[in-house]
């Protein structure tokens, strides 16, 4: 019997199948799914037959990792290393439970509304939750390739920006005006953004040091992401920019091109197999020095090229005051945020925390509606956003 006609019948039965259209009514025959040989499956002619062992579990997967993993992976234990005591999960892996927690918080959402080099961007160029996936992708393969935790080093790529503020990296630079201490995100990824999570150590870790100028972290698949997050960016900036028309690839030089390829997808297979080789080589993770420096190499064609060209300055100037201003409302104003119950000296950090998880759109319609901020003067386009 096809369960979902009792669906459709219900709806007609009540005088609402007769207005809806037929497609919407045909979506409503697989409410209930088709049942057949004691099971509902998800479609009426299902074949997929699974061989029945056991079911994998969270302490199954745990041995799994134990016996396969190279020696020098981190491992997932019970509920993990956090900082309020949890039970562990009957199904997942702490690092599992991690990257759950991540993908649905309210941080990582908020990345594809945010910039990654292009503000506004069309519909073919990266927004920071692209990039995110990009590092993923790019981290999962070395992970993969020398044998360590796959899931802990996606966990930590998939979080690693939910940091940023709108604007991208000129936010540090606005926030910086503000806090003693300055704005990272990484740090303030880790310990701010995602804060409420209590995700496990290893992951806040890699979360807070995988820029280059941080403390390396403490996991192999922290280090992971701080080369696959270089790689990604270098990668599918260029090719952006290429889109948008301010270079033309042919204007790479040799030195990049011979190494790595034109093309994004040549550059991130050489750049991915260099880190596997050379790892599983020299046993220590890093790149050899020839693509190593075709890698630095692509990274200062872009900062020549990309971030600080004389537009992106001016962009970057744009974001930079518009932050500001929104920051000085807000503590002229802390009653427009809830703060009134919070202590005088909490209300900076309480602030910046506000307008850091903004998205560029809604930042910049702040400025216009609270500010009366003139929209000529809003960011637009290509903007130096890494530093």
């Amino acid at each position: 019997m096809h369960v979902g006609s009792e669906a459709a019948r219900a709806c007609q039965d009540e005088g609402v199948s007769k207005e809806l259209k037929p497609r919407t009514r045909a979506w409503a025959t697989t409410m209930q799914g088709h049942a057949g040989q004691g099971v509902v499956r998800a479609h009426a002619d299902s074949a997929a037959v699974v061989v029945a062992r056991q079911v994998l579990g969270r302490q199954a997967r745990e041995e799994l990792e134990a016996a396969t993993l190279n020696p020098s992976a981190t491992l997932a234990v019970g509920a993990g290393h956090r900082a309020r005591q949890e039970v562990p999960d009957p199904e997942r892996t702490c690092f599992e439970r991690d990257r759950d927690r991540i993908v649905h918080s309210t941080a990582f959402r908020r990345l594809a509304g945010k910039t990654q080099v292009v503000v506004h961007p069309s519909d073919h160029e990266r927004t920071r939750l692209t990039h995110a996936l990009e590092v993923s992708q790019v981290a999962t393969s070395i992970a993969r390739g020398i044998g360590v935790n796959v899931t802990l080093t996606d966990a930590i790529a998939l979080g690693h920006d939910c940091g940023h503020g709108p604007g991208g990296h000129a936010s540090e630079e606005a926030f910086d005006a503000f806090l003693p201490e300055g704005f990272d995100h990484g740090p303030w990824g880790a310990d701010v953004s995602l804060a409420a999570l209590n995700l496990c150590e290893e992951t806040l870790d890699g979360i807070r040091n995988h820029s280059w100028s941080r403390p390396a972290p403490l996991t192999v698949e922290g280090e992971i992401v701080s080369w696959a997050d270089r790689i990604a960016y270098c990668a599918h900036d260029l090719e952006d920019a290429v889109f948008a028309g301010i270079i033309d690839v042919a204007d790479l030089p040799g030195e990049i091109s011979e190494v790595a390829g034109r093309t994004r997808s040549k550059q991130l297979g050489s750049f991915v197999r260099a880190v596997v080789e050379t790892t599983v080589a020299t046993g220590r993770l890093g790149m050899d020095p020839d693509t190593a420096a075709a890698l630095a190499a692509l990274r200062a064609f872009n900062y020549e090229r990309i971030y600080t060209r004389r537009e992106s300055v001016a962009q970057s100037d744009a974001v930079i005051a518009v932050l500001h201003r929104l920051v000085e409302y807000y503590l002229e104003h802390p009653d427009t945020l809830g703060l009134r119950d919070v202590a005088p000296s909490a209300h900076l950090h309480s602030v910046v925390t506000y307008v850091a998880g903004m998205t560029d759109r809604f930042a910049f319609d702040a400025a216009v509606t609270l500010l009366g901020y003139d929209e000529s003067l809003l960011p637009r386009g290509v903007g130096r956003f890494r530093v």
